[in-house]
């Protein structure tokens, strides 16, 4: 008995230290971001730049990384969602807070890497932040240039999608064209476009509609061959007409093949969009790109790119928003 009891202490002692282990490294991968961002932010104050810069933009940025890993840090205590959320994002961050330090070593204190054609964050921060106005304009231009070209390309893309996969008539006609069109890269149109059309951003939203349009209306017509027959059959044996089944049967099985070809639609419509801003255009962040460069302003090249890099992300999550709140019945089964 004497043993058994020394055992079963032994073992509930066990258990407490990995519990208190295990606590202490949730603890440590929560904490890990803040320490991270905190290095770059540190190196901005304590070692001296190769070159006088205006570091208080980089300082700024960098800080409110800080402020964000910390209040992460701060809601995980309170929240077992937002806890699972942090500890999922936080070696992802921890590797960006240190990546970034290291980037600024390596550019900006040391100038291992030269200027003016590798930059560090501190000089892209800061003509990112003294030419914020005219990065402002550019980025209001391409979102609206790829808006109008995107869901344009969308609409067209789901009808036509639709008719190749409901009607046969349709399809006889229509697929042999998509099938020819479609392999034609859509920057192959702008020397039609400008001759066509009046304005060169009306030619950009002609080329980003034909390149969304090919992948939206073949994961369509994919869609709608992908549905088992015994759906309509059901539908018809309640007494479903045709105009009924396609509305409430076919198409929403189609949903989720249609948001894939959606977001296939969106990295090729977005790479289409800063090459047609780049041939006669008088804004938006491929124009600022294509300025930039001409002038060797490579720190302002480097700055459009993150901030296409930031639009798109944001780009994508409004899609997987809208994906999620009209596919809860699909997620869920």
């Amino acid at each position: 008995m004497f043993l058994e009891r020394q055992r079963n202490n032994g073992n509930n002692g066990n258990n407490g230290n990995n519990g208190n282990n295990g606590n202490n490294g949730t603890k440590t991968l929560i904490l890990l971001p803040v320490f991270a961002f905190l290095l770059p932010l540190a190196g901005s104050f304590l070692l001296p730049a190769a070159r006088p810069f205006d570091e208080t933009p980089y300082r700024t940025l960098v800080g409110f990384g800080v402020l964000y890993a910390a209040g992460g840090c701060v809601l995980s205590f309170f929240s077992e969602r937002v806890r699972a959320a942090v500890l999922f994002r936080s070696c992802f961050l921890a590797a960006a807070g240190i990546a970034l330090f290291v980037w600024d070593i390596l550019s900006t204190r040391t100038g291992v890497f030269p200027l003016p054609f590798f930059p560090g964050p501190v000089q892209i921060a800061e003509v990112a932040w003294f030419d914020r106005a005219e990065l402002w304009r550019s980025t209001l231009y391409s979102l609206r240039l790829f808006s109008y070209g995107f869901v344009s390309g969308t609409i067209l893309g789901v009808g036509t999608g639709i008719l190749i996969g409901w009607y046969g008539e349709w399809r006889y006609w229509l697929s042999p064209v998509m099938r020819l069109c479609g392999i034609i890269p859509a920057v192959a149109w702008i020397p039609f476009g400008m001759a066509v059309f009046p304005s060169s951003f009306i030619t950009g939203v002609f080329i980003i509609a034909i390149c969304s349009w090919f992948p939206v209306a073949l994961a369509t017509a994919n869609g709608f061959a992908s549905i088992r027959r015994s759906h309509f059959e059901a539908a018809r044996i309640l007494g479903a007409s045709d105009g009924f089944a396609l509305r409430h049967v076919a198409i929403p099985a189609a949903v989720p093949s249609i948001f894939t070809g959606i977001s296939a639609a969106t990295g090729l419509s977005f790479c289409t969009l800063v090459v047609s801003e780049m041939v006669g255009a008088e804004a938006g962040l491929g124009w600022y790109i294509n300025w930039a460069k001409g002038w060797s302003v490579y720190s302002k090249v480097y700055a459009a790119i993150i901030v296409m890099a930031v639009l798109f992300s944001a780009i994508l999550a409004l899609i997987g928003f809208v994906r999620g709140r009209l596919l809860v019945w699909h997620e869920g089964r």
